[in-house]
Protein backbone atom coordinates (compact mmCIF):
# COMPACT_ATOMS: atom_id res chain seq x y z
CA UNK A 1 0.00 0.00 0.00
CA UNK A 2 0.88 3.80 -0.57
CA UNK A 3 0.61 6.20 2.82
CA UNK A 4 0.73 9.63 2.84
CA UNK A 5 1.97 11.66 5.57
CA UNK A 6 0.95 15.38 5.95
CA UNK A 7 3.28 17.24 7.91
CA UNK A 8 6.83 18.21 8.08
CA UNK A 9 7.70 18.29 11.83
CA UNK A 10 9.25 15.76 14.00
CA UNK A 11 6.03 14.29 14.62
CA UNK A 12 6.09 13.30 11.08
CA UNK A 13 9.55 12.29 11.20
CA UNK A 14 8.64 9.55 13.71
CA UNK A 15 5.43 8.69 11.85
CA UNK A 16 7.01 8.57 8.39
CA UNK A 17 10.17 6.31 9.70
CA UNK A 18 7.75 3.87 11.75
CA UNK A 19 5.09 3.26 9.03
CA UNK A 20 7.78 2.61 6.40
CA UNK A 21 8.95 -0.23 8.73
CA UNK A 22 5.27 -2.14 8.10
CA UNK A 23 5.45 -4.84 5.54
CA UNK A 24 2.37 -4.00 4.75
CA UNK A 25 3.56 -0.39 2.88
CA UNK A 26 5.32 -0.41 -0.21
CA UNK A 27 6.05 3.55 -0.68
CA UNK A 28 5.72 6.77 2.09
CA UNK A 29 4.98 9.65 0.59
CA UNK A 30 5.75 13.36 2.83
CA UNK A 31 3.71 16.59 2.47
CA UNK A 32 5.98 18.76 2.86
CA UNK A 33 8.35 16.92 4.91
CA UNK A 34 11.63 17.83 5.82
CA UNK A 35 15.49 17.13 5.58
CA UNK A 36 15.29 14.21 7.95
CA UNK A 37 12.22 12.96 6.50
CA UNK A 38 13.69 12.45 2.89
CA UNK A 39 15.85 9.42 3.90
CA UNK A 40 12.64 7.54 4.83
CA UNK A 41 9.99 9.14 2.23
CA UNK A 42 9.22 10.72 -0.77
CA UNK A 43 9.19 14.62 0.11
CA UNK A 44 6.49 16.57 -1.84
CA UNK A 45 6.31 19.93 -2.06
CA UNK A 46 3.09 20.53 -0.84
CA UNK A 47 1.91 22.65 2.77
CA UNK A 48 -0.19 20.62 5.17
CA UNK A 49 -2.41 23.75 5.16
CA UNK A 50 -3.12 23.71 0.75
CA UNK A 51 -5.68 21.32 1.71
CA UNK A 52 -6.82 21.41 -1.81
CA UNK A 53 -2.89 20.47 -2.65
CA UNK A 54 -3.25 17.68 -0.53
CA UNK A 55 -6.34 15.74 -1.54
CA UNK A 56 -5.37 16.57 -4.96
CA UNK A 57 -1.99 14.46 -3.90
CA UNK A 58 -3.48 12.04 -2.24
CA UNK A 59 -5.85 11.28 -5.28
CA UNK A 60 -2.58 11.66 -7.58
CA UNK A 61 -0.62 9.06 -5.75
CA UNK A 62 -3.19 6.67 -5.01
CA UNK A 63 -2.89 6.75 -1.36
CA UNK A 64 -4.46 3.87 0.40
CA UNK A 65 -4.28 5.90 3.54
CA UNK A 66 -3.46 9.53 4.81
CA UNK A 67 -2.19 10.17 7.56
CA UNK A 68 -2.81 13.45 8.84
CA UNK A 69 -0.26 14.51 11.40
CA UNK A 70 -0.55 18.45 12.23
CA UNK A 71 -3.76 20.28 14.22
CA UNK A 72 -4.50 22.92 11.96
CA UNK A 73 -5.00 21.22 8.90
CA UNK A 74 -7.15 18.82 11.37
CA UNK A 75 -9.46 21.88 12.78
CA UNK A 76 -9.99 23.43 9.18
CA UNK A 77 -11.01 19.88 7.76
CA UNK A 78 -8.11 17.80 5.60
CA UNK A 79 -9.75 14.69 6.89
CA UNK A 80 -13.20 15.51 5.80
CA UNK A 81 -12.10 16.45 2.52
CA UNK A 82 -10.39 13.15 1.77
CA UNK A 83 -13.48 11.17 2.87
CA UNK A 84 -15.35 13.45 0.67
CA UNK A 85 -13.09 12.16 -2.48
CA UNK A 86 -13.48 8.49 -1.22
CA UNK A 87 -9.83 8.47 0.28
CA UNK A 88 -9.18 6.89 3.39
CA UNK A 89 -7.98 8.92 6.16
CA UNK A 90 -6.56 8.61 10.08
CA UNK A 91 -7.44 11.37 12.21
CA UNK A 92 -10.56 13.38 13.23
CA UNK A 93 -13.10 15.08 11.70
CA UNK A 94 -13.02 19.27 11.53
CA UNK A 95 -16.19 19.06 14.38
CA UNK A 96 -14.32 16.15 16.26
CA UNK A 97 -11.20 18.02 16.29
CA UNK A 98 -12.26 21.02 18.12
CA UNK A 99 -11.35 19.40 21.19
CA UNK A 100 -7.85 20.19 20.46
CA UNK A 101 -9.23 23.78 18.09
CA UNK A 102 -11.30 25.23 21.04
CA UNK A 103 -10.24 24.98 24.61
CA UNK A 104 -13.24 26.55 25.17
CA UNK A 105 -15.21 23.71 23.56
CA UNK A 106 -13.04 21.18 25.27
CA UNK A 107 -13.52 22.26 28.83
CA UNK A 108 -17.18 23.04 28.47
CA UNK A 109 -17.34 19.32 26.82
CA UNK A 110 -15.66 17.97 29.97
CA UNK A 111 -17.96 19.90 32.54
CA UNK A 112 -21.49 18.54 30.83
CA UNK A 113 -19.64 15.33 31.05
CA UNK A 114 -18.73 15.25 34.39
CA UNK A 115 -14.97 14.48 33.04
CA UNK A 116 -12.74 15.69 36.00
CA UNK A 117 -10.98 18.81 34.76
CA UNK A 118 -9.90 22.23 36.43
CA UNK A 119 -12.29 24.98 37.52
CA UNK A 120 -12.02 27.50 35.08
CA UNK A 121 -14.43 30.17 33.22
CA UNK A 122 -14.15 31.23 29.74
CA UNK A 123 -14.48 35.02 28.25
CA UNK A 124 -14.98 36.52 25.24
CA UNK A 125 -14.87 40.12 26.45
CA UNK A 126 -11.66 41.23 27.59
CA UNK A 127 -13.16 43.82 29.87
CA UNK A 128 -15.06 40.97 31.34
CA UNK A 129 -12.05 39.01 32.01
CA UNK A 130 -9.75 41.79 33.33
CA UNK A 131 -12.55 42.29 36.09
CA UNK A 132 -12.39 38.72 36.94
CA UNK A 133 -8.25 38.79 37.72
CA UNK A 134 -8.78 42.35 39.25
CA UNK A 135 -11.35 40.70 41.79
CA UNK A 136 -9.51 37.20 41.63
CA UNK A 137 -7.93 36.05 45.68
CA UNK A 138 -7.12 32.62 43.57
CA UNK A 139 -3.44 32.60 42.49
CA UNK A 140 -1.85 31.71 40.51
CA UNK A 141 -4.41 31.68 37.28
CA UNK A 142 -3.51 30.13 34.03
CA UNK A 143 -4.95 31.71 31.20
CA UNK A 144 -5.16 30.15 27.74
CA UNK A 145 -5.56 31.45 24.41
CA UNK A 146 -8.59 29.16 23.51
CA UNK A 147 -7.32 28.42 19.56
CA UNK A 148 -4.56 26.92 18.17
CA UNK A 149 -1.21 28.79 19.23
CA UNK A 150 1.20 26.00 18.78
CA UNK A 151 1.78 25.21 22.42
CA UNK A 152 2.59 28.59 23.09
CA UNK A 153 -1.03 30.13 24.36
CA UNK A 154 -0.55 29.10 27.85
CA UNK A 155 0.49 32.01 30.68
CA UNK A 156 1.22 30.42 34.63
CA UNK A 157 -0.08 33.99 36.10
CA UNK A 158 1.76 33.94 40.00
CA UNK A 159 -0.76 37.74 40.17
CA UNK A 160 -3.10 40.01 38.78
CA UNK A 161 -1.04 42.15 36.80
CA UNK A 162 0.60 39.02 35.16
CA UNK A 163 -2.73 37.91 34.32
CA UNK A 164 -3.85 41.19 32.89
CA UNK A 165 -0.74 41.42 30.45
CA UNK A 166 -1.58 38.24 29.30
CA UNK A 167 -5.02 38.97 28.74
CA UNK A 168 -3.92 41.90 26.90
CA UNK A 169 -1.61 40.01 24.46
CA UNK A 170 -3.79 37.32 23.89
CA UNK A 171 -7.27 39.61 23.23
CA UNK A 172 -6.02 42.84 22.88
CA UNK A 173 -2.72 42.15 20.78
CA UNK A 174 -3.87 39.25 19.42
CA UNK A 175 -0.29 38.20 19.66
CA UNK A 176 -1.49 34.43 18.53
CA UNK A 177 -4.07 35.68 15.87
CA UNK A 178 -7.72 34.52 16.53
CA UNK A 179 -6.54 31.75 18.39
CA UNK A 180 -6.66 34.66 21.14
CA UNK A 181 -10.67 35.76 20.82
CA UNK A 182 -11.70 33.91 23.31
CA UNK A 183 -9.63 33.00 26.64
CA UNK A 184 -10.19 30.08 29.15
CA UNK A 185 -8.87 31.17 32.87
CA UNK A 186 -8.41 27.93 34.91
CA UNK A 187 -7.67 26.99 38.37
CA UNK A 188 -3.93 26.49 38.85
CA UNK A 189 -3.18 22.92 40.00
CA UNK A 190 0.28 21.76 41.29
CA UNK A 191 1.41 18.24 40.44
CA UNK A 192 3.24 15.83 38.16
CA UNK A 193 2.05 15.92 34.20
CA UNK A 194 0.93 13.26 31.97
CA UNK A 195 0.88 12.63 27.92
CA UNK A 196 -1.55 10.05 27.47
CA UNK A 197 -1.88 9.02 23.82
CA UNK A 198 -4.72 6.60 22.89
CA UNK A 199 -5.70 5.44 19.43
CA UNK A 200 -9.66 5.29 19.02
CA UNK A 201 -11.95 4.22 16.26
CA UNK A 202 -14.90 6.49 18.16
CA UNK A 203 -15.78 3.28 20.02
CA UNK A 204 -12.50 1.53 21.42
CA UNK A 205 -9.87 2.38 22.27
CA UNK A 206 -6.25 1.51 22.53
CA UNK A 207 -3.83 3.56 25.21
CA UNK A 208 -0.58 3.74 24.60
CA UNK A 209 2.50 4.11 26.93
CA UNK A 210 2.16 7.13 29.33
CA UNK A 211 4.76 9.88 28.42
CA UNK A 212 5.87 13.56 30.34
CA UNK A 213 6.88 16.15 28.17
CA UNK A 214 9.04 19.41 29.16
CA UNK A 215 6.84 22.36 27.87
CA UNK A 216 8.99 25.48 29.27
CA UNK A 217 12.08 26.50 27.10
CA UNK A 218 14.41 26.47 30.42
CA UNK A 219 16.08 24.47 32.94
CA UNK A 220 14.07 23.80 35.94
CA UNK A 221 10.46 24.63 34.00
CA UNK A 222 11.68 28.31 33.52
CA UNK A 223 10.94 30.31 30.63
CA UNK A 224 7.82 30.62 28.10
CA UNK A 225 5.72 27.75 27.32
CA UNK A 226 7.00 25.68 24.19
CA UNK A 227 5.42 23.06 21.82
CA UNK A 228 7.49 20.64 23.45
CA UNK A 229 11.71 20.52 24.79
CA UNK A 230 11.80 17.15 25.28
CA UNK A 231 9.74 13.85 26.10
CA UNK A 232 10.36 11.08 28.21
CA UNK A 233 8.51 7.17 28.04
CA UNK A 234 7.12 5.61 29.93
CA UNK A 235 6.19 6.97 32.95
CA UNK A 236 5.29 4.75 35.63
CA UNK A 237 1.87 4.59 36.37
CA UNK A 238 0.12 2.48 38.70
CA UNK A 239 -2.56 -0.38 37.37
CA UNK A 240 -5.26 1.50 39.57
CA UNK A 241 -3.94 4.62 38.19
CA UNK A 242 -4.28 3.38 34.67
CA UNK A 243 -7.48 2.32 35.01
CA UNK A 244 -8.69 5.80 36.47
CA UNK A 245 -7.50 7.30 33.46
CA UNK A 246 -9.45 5.15 31.32
CA UNK A 247 -12.50 4.64 32.56
CA UNK A 248 -12.94 8.18 34.02
CA UNK A 249 -11.54 10.18 30.92
CA UNK A 250 -10.42 8.29 28.23
CA UNK A 251 -13.96 6.44 27.43
CA UNK A 252 -15.78 9.33 28.60
CA UNK A 253 -14.56 11.65 26.10
CA UNK A 254 -14.70 9.15 23.86
CA UNK A 255 -18.43 8.37 24.61
CA UNK A 256 -19.38 12.19 25.05
CA UNK A 257 -18.24 13.37 21.54
CA UNK A 258 -20.19 10.47 20.50
CA UNK A 259 -23.43 11.80 22.17
CA UNK A 260 -22.66 15.08 20.82
CA UNK A 261 -22.31 13.84 17.01
CA UNK A 262 -18.94 14.03 16.91
CA UNK A 263 -17.64 11.09 16.70
CA UNK A 264 -13.70 10.78 17.09
CA UNK A 265 -11.27 8.66 15.21
CA UNK A 266 -7.57 8.89 15.18
CA UNK A 267 -5.32 9.81 18.69
CA UNK A 268 -6.97 11.55 21.32
CA UNK A 269 -4.28 12.95 23.62
CA UNK A 270 -5.40 13.71 26.98
CA UNK A 271 -2.86 16.34 28.42
CA UNK A 272 -3.45 15.33 32.84
CA UNK A 273 -2.04 16.52 36.19
CA UNK A 274 -2.71 14.20 38.85
CA UNK A 275 -3.68 16.73 41.78
CA UNK A 276 -4.42 15.63 45.15
CA UNK A 277 -7.95 13.78 44.11
CA UNK A 278 -6.41 12.24 41.25
CA UNK A 279 -6.07 12.93 37.71
CA UNK A 280 -7.47 16.17 35.77
CA UNK A 281 -7.62 17.01 32.17
CA UNK A 282 -5.77 20.28 31.54
CA UNK A 283 -6.04 20.02 27.91
CA UNK A 284 -7.48 17.49 25.16
CA UNK A 285 -5.52 17.13 21.60
CA UNK A 286 -6.66 15.93 18.56
CA UNK A 287 -3.17 14.14 17.15
CA UNK A 288 -0.02 12.48 18.33
CA UNK A 289 2.45 14.89 20.03
CA UNK A 290 5.65 16.49 19.51
CA UNK A 291 7.91 15.40 20.93
CA UNK A 292 6.21 12.56 22.98
CA UNK A 293 5.56 10.99 19.24
CA UNK A 294 9.27 10.28 19.38
CA UNK A 295 9.52 8.91 22.41
CA UNK A 296 6.32 6.73 22.07
CA UNK A 297 6.90 5.30 18.75
CA UNK A 298 10.85 4.40 19.74
CA UNK A 299 9.54 1.97 22.05
CA UNK A 300 5.87 1.04 20.04
CA UNK A 301 7.61 -2.31 18.67
CA UNK A 302 4.30 -3.82 16.35
CA UNK A 303 3.43 -2.73 13.32
CA UNK A 304 1.93 0.60 13.57
CA UNK A 305 -0.28 0.39 10.20
CA UNK A 306 -2.72 -2.20 11.00
CA UNK A 307 -4.02 0.26 14.24
CA UNK A 308 -3.75 3.32 11.91
CA UNK A 309 -6.28 1.50 9.28
CA UNK A 310 -8.70 -0.25 12.23
CA UNK A 311 -8.75 2.91 13.82
CA UNK A 312 -9.86 4.78 10.66
CA UNK A 313 -12.33 2.10 9.10
CA UNK A 314 -13.83 1.56 12.74
CA UNK A 315 -12.61 -2.21 13.67
CA UNK A 316 -10.05 -1.57 16.17
CA UNK A 317 -11.39 -3.85 18.73
CA UNK A 318 -10.86 -6.83 16.34
CA UNK A 319 -6.70 -5.89 17.12
CA UNK A 320 -4.80 -6.73 20.20
CA UNK A 321 -2.88 -4.22 22.55
CA UNK A 322 0.24 -3.07 20.81
CA UNK A 323 3.95 -4.11 22.52
CA UNK A 324 6.31 -1.63 23.90
CA UNK A 325 10.22 -2.03 23.72
CA UNK A 326 11.00 -2.43 27.99
CA UNK A 327 13.56 0.19 27.81
CA UNK A 328 13.09 3.93 28.67
CA UNK A 329 13.17 6.07 25.29
CA UNK A 330 14.36 9.91 25.95
CA UNK A 331 13.90 12.44 23.73
CA UNK A 332 15.84 15.99 23.48
CA UNK A 333 15.09 19.04 21.33
CA UNK A 334 17.26 21.36 20.15
CA UNK A 335 15.76 24.69 19.41
CA UNK A 336 16.66 28.19 17.57
CA UNK A 337 18.02 31.13 18.85
CA UNK A 338 14.61 33.31 19.56
CA UNK A 339 12.27 30.49 19.64
CA UNK A 340 9.66 30.84 20.60
CA UNK A 341 8.25 34.02 19.45
CA UNK A 342 11.28 34.79 17.19
CA UNK A 343 12.97 31.73 15.70
CA UNK A 344 16.16 32.84 13.68
CA UNK A 345 16.03 30.19 10.40
CA UNK A 346 18.57 29.34 7.73
CA UNK A 347 21.32 28.29 9.88
CA UNK A 348 23.83 25.27 8.78
CA UNK A 349 23.66 22.62 10.44
CA UNK A 350 27.07 20.64 11.23
CA UNK A 351 27.86 17.56 12.92
CA UNK A 352 24.36 15.36 12.13
CA UNK A 353 26.84 12.81 10.17
CA UNK A 354 28.95 12.43 12.95
CA UNK A 355 26.13 10.47 14.56
CA UNK A 356 25.87 6.82 14.08
CA UNK A 357 22.24 6.15 14.27
CA UNK A 358 20.35 2.45 14.91
CA UNK A 359 17.33 1.25 16.17
CA UNK A 360 17.95 2.37 19.92
CA UNK A 361 18.75 6.03 18.61
CA UNK A 362 17.52 8.46 16.03
CA UNK A 363 17.87 12.08 15.05
CA UNK A 364 14.36 12.87 14.06
CA UNK A 365 14.40 16.42 12.16
CA UNK A 366 11.75 19.09 12.44
CA UNK A 367 12.27 22.63 11.22
CA UNK A 368 14.97 21.70 8.39
CA UNK A 369 15.87 21.24 4.91
CA UNK A 370 18.64 20.53 2.68
CA UNK A 371 20.13 23.68 0.70
CA UNK A 372 23.32 24.07 -1.55
CA UNK A 373 24.39 20.52 -0.45
CA UNK A 374 23.92 21.45 3.63
CA UNK A 375 21.09 20.95 6.02
CA UNK A 376 19.32 24.49 7.45
CA UNK A 377 17.17 25.37 10.15
CA UNK A 378 14.08 26.84 8.72
CA UNK A 379 11.62 26.67 12.40
CA UNK A 380 11.69 26.94 16.07
CA UNK A 381 12.22 23.37 16.81
CA UNK A 382 14.84 22.04 15.02
CA UNK A 383 15.14 18.59 15.10
CA UNK A 384 15.38 16.19 18.45
CA UNK A 385 17.35 13.18 19.31
CA UNK A 386 16.00 10.11 20.93
CA UNK A 387 17.75 7.20 22.48
CA UNK A 388 16.34 3.98 24.06
CA UNK A 389 18.11 3.03 27.16
CA UNK A 390 17.49 0.12 30.19
CA UNK A 391 17.20 2.97 32.46
CA UNK A 392 16.54 6.91 32.42
CA UNK A 393 19.88 7.86 33.04
CA UNK A 394 21.15 5.44 29.91
CA UNK A 395 18.59 6.86 27.91
CA UNK A 396 19.58 10.79 28.54
CA UNK A 397 23.00 10.16 28.22
CA UNK A 398 22.65 8.61 24.84
CA UNK A 399 20.08 11.32 23.78
CA UNK A 400 22.38 14.03 24.86
CA UNK A 401 25.77 12.71 23.93
CA UNK A 402 24.20 12.22 20.50
CA UNK A 403 22.81 15.77 20.80
CA UNK A 404 25.76 17.76 21.34
CA UNK A 405 27.72 16.48 18.36
CA UNK A 406 25.23 18.69 16.46
CA UNK A 407 25.62 22.50 15.98
CA UNK A 408 24.10 25.36 14.68
CA UNK A 409 24.18 28.94 15.65
CA UNK A 410 21.98 29.88 18.65
CA UNK A 411 21.33 26.25 19.96
CA UNK A 412 19.02 26.08 22.64
CA UNK A 413 18.83 22.47 24.23
CA UNK A 414 17.25 21.82 28.20
CA UNK A 415 19.94 19.77 30.13
CA UNK A 416 16.94 18.28 32.46
CA UNK A 417 14.59 16.35 30.02
CA UNK A 418 14.00 13.12 32.16
CA UNK A 419 15.10 14.58 35.58
CA UNK A 420 11.23 16.24 36.68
Amino acid sequence: MNVLVVGGGGREHALCWKIAQSPRVKKVFCAPGNAGIASVAECVPVSATDLDGVVELAAKLKADLTVVGPEEPLGRGLVDRLQERGLRAFGPTAEAAQIECSKAFCKDLLRRHRVPTPTFRTFEDVKAAMAFVETSREFPVVVKASGLAAGKGVVICPDAETARNAIHKLMESRAYGDAGATVVIEEFVRGPELSVLAITDGSAIVPLDAARDHKRLRDGDQGPNTGGMGAICPVAVSPRLQLQIEQQILLPVVHAMNREGRRFRGVLYAGLILGPKGPLVLEFNARFGDPEAQAVLMRFTDDLVPYLEAAAGGTLDALEGPRFDPRVAVTVVAASEGYPESPVVNRPIAGLDEIREDASLRVFHAGTKPQDGATVTTGGRVLATTALGKTVDDARARAYEAMDKIRFAGKIVRRDIGLT
